[in-house]
């Protein structure tokens, strides 16, 4: 027969819960052993393990029986050492209830291309959202989780990084199901290429004429070298609509961009006006 001391390690929270301290962090108990077991058994802190998932609940209050958690210890006892006696107290604990949402990832990413390179397509977070979970009153406001800042410089090909996610010192109950994200992006050297555009008329009195002074607007595009080369004029349109003047007696009217092919990363009116007169027919 010999006593030892059990340190106890709390394992499987209830769901919804969080916890947050027992009564009793070790147990005092009395073992048999058979021959020199006592002497290759390390009593000093022995750690056991308690399942909180066979916790009862009595007024919102979680406690541990001693049959209970007397029957956890035995059972990772090695077979040849029986349990003879343990501390009679009851393990009360404290546990805080939570909920769970998920919300969207924003990361701070700066990017310091080089030249004639831009970013290919939009950057990926991977994953875009985390699950948090806490005290509803902790998570309640909180609609997304941000990302360290990173500073990728003189970028000329694609890149990975992993990032690690912010979390405010106030949200000292709360959990995420992951600390770290992915960020992704592809970046291709891209050209640039004016095109010349007739201006579509729309929306003018029925009877008059209409000229516009250019009759041509340009339209600076930057896109991949190969898209630049697919495109032509047709697959653009530019509009100047008489309603946009609001009953104005100005000679001047807006243009707009109001069709782009595919493929682009950017597109821009070099003439955002241009002047025009009205003849009857």
């Amino acid at each position: 027969m010999s006593t030892a001391q059990f340190d106890l390690e709390f394992v499987n929270v209830p769901d919804n819960y969080l916890f947050e301290k027992a009564s009793k962090t070790s147990v005092d108990v009395r073992l048999r052993a058979i021959g020199f077991q006592f002497l290759r058994f390390n009593f000093k802190n022995k750690q056991v393990f308690i399942d909180l998932s066979e916790l009862e609940e009595t007024s919102a209050k979680f406690f541990a029986s001693p049959d209970i958690y007397k029957k956890q210890i035995e059972s990772q006892l090695p077979g040849t050492m029986a349990l003879m006696d343990i501390d009679n107290d009851t393990l009360y604990f404290d546990m805080l209830a939570v909920t769970t949402k998920k919300v969207p990832v924003k990361a701070k990413v700066e990017l310091d291309l080089a030249k004639n390179y831009l970013l290919d397509g939009k950057m990926k977070i991977l994953p875009d959202s985390v699950e948090i979970t806490g005290p509803k009153d902790e998570i309640d406001t909180i609609d997304f989780v941000s990302s360290a800042k990173l500073r990728l410089p003189d970028l000329a090909s694609g890149f990975s990084e992993s990032v690690d996610l912010l979390q405010s010192p106030e949200l000292e109950n709360t959990s995420y199901s992951t600390y770290k994200v992915q960020v992704q992006g592809e970046i291709a050297r891209f050209s640039e290429k004016v095109y010349k555009l007739p201006i579509k008329k729309i929306n003018f009195p029925k009877g008059v004429q209409v000229r516009t002074f250019p009759e041509n607007v340009s339209v600076l595009c930057k896109a991949k070298i190969k898209v630049l080369k697919e495109i032509s004029e047709e697959d653009f349109q530019v509009v100047a609509d008489f309603r946009s003047l609001e009953a104005t007696n100005s000679n001047f009217i807006t243009v707009m961009l109001t069709k782009t092919p595919e493929g682009l990363h950017s597109s821009k009116l070099l003439e955002n006006e241009v002047e025009f007169i009205l003849k009857r027919e």
